[in-house]
């Protein structure tokens, strides 16, 4: 498993797959193992994905300072994961939470991003926070069917209270994936055994975030940078993401219709030739 040392000392690994241009991958969760990204619907086909495990996740080591695992610190690792592999400029995806990371680290290092994908990302980090209503309004574009209905009723008892039980949570499971097949019930079966919890809570914990002096610094990216929101998800509503994407010089937004938090399950062919095209084009 290659793995590199980061400025702390801690041991950080990462998985290889494919062959081509290389393209640094960063996992959401928050603070969830890279194992779920897979292949990316097939994007390893013509790229070389570097998906790294975050420190205390995957074959990551625990950091021996356990506050570390706060968001802002993590971007010296992704600075050091650069400078391992030797790119002087690098191509960059992250998921979900991991867009806080990407967008920390956009701002602390903007010279190094070449293109940039947000795949359903959250904006912590640039104070454009996802609401109970956003969640709720891309759930409740499922109504009128089951498993939907079953699932927004726990989904509205979970964001009404302080976390929701696991009954609840598995119940809200289809809201999340734009088909709820075999494929999405064995993905979403799997998320508890790769996320650190601890390392979850402590990811965007107080001090985290300066969103006005991030916002500043990604006005100094000059890379293109593609945000791609899901049609179907609340976390975040497409309207949302466009107000990231404006945040970039050089950004945009492209919406995969039909899908969920997890679009390269919806439609693995559509969403890795959109990457591609993007990462070869910028358009």
């Amino acid at each position: 498993m290659p793995s590199f040392t980061a400025h702390d000392g801690t041991e950080l690994a990462y998985h290889v797959q494919g062959d081509g241009e290389p393209l640094i991958c960063l996992p959401g969760g928050a603070m969830r193992a890279s194992a779920y990204l897979g292949d990316l619907g097939g994007l390893a086909a013509g790229r070389r994905l570097v998906l790294l495990d975050l420190r205390g996740t995957g074959d990551s080591a625990v950091p021996a300072d356990e506050s570390t695992y706060r968001v802002d610190h993590q971007v010296a690792d992704v600075e050091a994961l650069r400078a391992h592999l030797g790119l002087e400029r690098m191509d960059l995806l992250a998921h979900s939470a991991g867009g806080n990371l990407v967008q920390l680290y956009a701002a602390a290092h903007p010279q190094r991003l070449r293109r940039t994908v947000l795949v359903t990302p959250t904006a912590w980090a640039v104070d454009l926070p996802v609401t109970p209503e956003h969640r709720l309004e891309g759930a409740r574009l499922r109504a009128g069917t089951e498993p939907y209905d079953t699932a927004i009723e726990a989904y509205e008892r979970i964001l009404a209270g302080a976390g929701g039980s696991d009954a609840d949570w598995e119940l809200a499971a289809p809201l999340f994936y734009g088909r709820w097949d075999e494929t999405a019930r064995a993905h979403f079966a799997a998320s508890p055994r790769q996320q650190n919890e601890k390392a979850a809570d402590a990811f965007a914990g107080p001090g985290a975030f300066d969103p006005p002096a991030t916002r500043e610094g990604l006005r100094r990216v000059t890379g293109e940078v593609l945000v791609l929101a899901a049609e179907l998800d609340g976390n975040p509503r497409p309207a949302l993401a466009a107000r990231l994407a404006a945040l970039f010089p050089q950004g945009s937004l492209d919406v995969q219709a039909g899908a969920g938090h997890f679009p390269w399950l919806d439609d693995a062919d559509w969403f890795a030739a959109r990457v591609e095209r993007f990462l070869a084009t910028g358009a």
